[in-house]
């Protein structure tokens, strides 16, 4: 489902009630005390440049038929998942309650705190790292990242490659923060942006 319309919000649990929701098992419970502070972006695509089909969310529900495609032989023992999925036409599917740790940052550190899981939400774009994300994914991004701001107190958002840069790339050079940041400056206040985007 599309985010892009007012009135999306997190409930009580952790779940937006309007995005379709698909609970993975490949999560646990977070630490104690620990506010949930930081918004990670990612890419995926399955297979690599591939767009649609069920095979993200077969990944993150640990039922992927990894003899459908010979680059899912890697994947075969992954046990990972994200709290949500942006597909290429804005619809949302969550697989995570925000309450939980979803396993999406693996090794990581942000501002000298390693295991960026326990204090963070991911979200992942399908997407790669060669070519541009839809306006429909930057709108359902944005209505998301507004709702969790609601819930949680978000201070810093940044990508999967600013907590890993050995390991990863994404959300990768064509995913553009400048148009998001604009998007996002027409629903939160300047004060809450420019903690969530330094130097704004």
């Amino acid at each position: 489902m599309s985010l892009a319309s007012s009135g999306w919000h997190i409930d009580a649990h952790g779940w937006c009630p309007q995005a379709e929701q698909r609970p993975s098992p490949n999560c646990d419970a977070r630490p104690t005390d620990v506010p949930i502070s930081l918004l990670v972006i990612h890419n995926i695509s399955l297979p690599p440049g591939q767009f649609g089909g069920s095979y993200i969310d077969d990944l993150f529900l640990n039922c992927l038929n990894c003899d459908a495609h010979p680059y899912f032989e890697q994947l075969r023992d992954l046990h990972v998942s994200a709290h949500f999925l942006i597909r290429r036409q804005g619809e949302v599917t969550q697989f995570v309650s925000t309450l939980s740790r979803a396993w999406h940052a693996g090794v990581s550190s942000f501002l000298d705190r390693e295991r960026c899981n326990d204090f963070s939400i991911g979200v992942e774009l399908e997407g790669t790292d060669g070519e541009a994300f839809t306006v429909l994914q930057y709108e359902s991004l944005t209505a998301l990242t507004h709702a969790l701001m609601g819930r949680h107190p978000l201070t810093d958002v940044v990508g999967h490659e600013h907590i890993a840069p050995a390991r990863k790339t994404d959300p990768g050079p064509f995913f553009d923060w400048r148009f998001f940041h604009s998007l996002l400056s027409t629903r939160v206040a300047p004060s809450k942006l420019s903690l969530l985007f330094p130097g704004t």
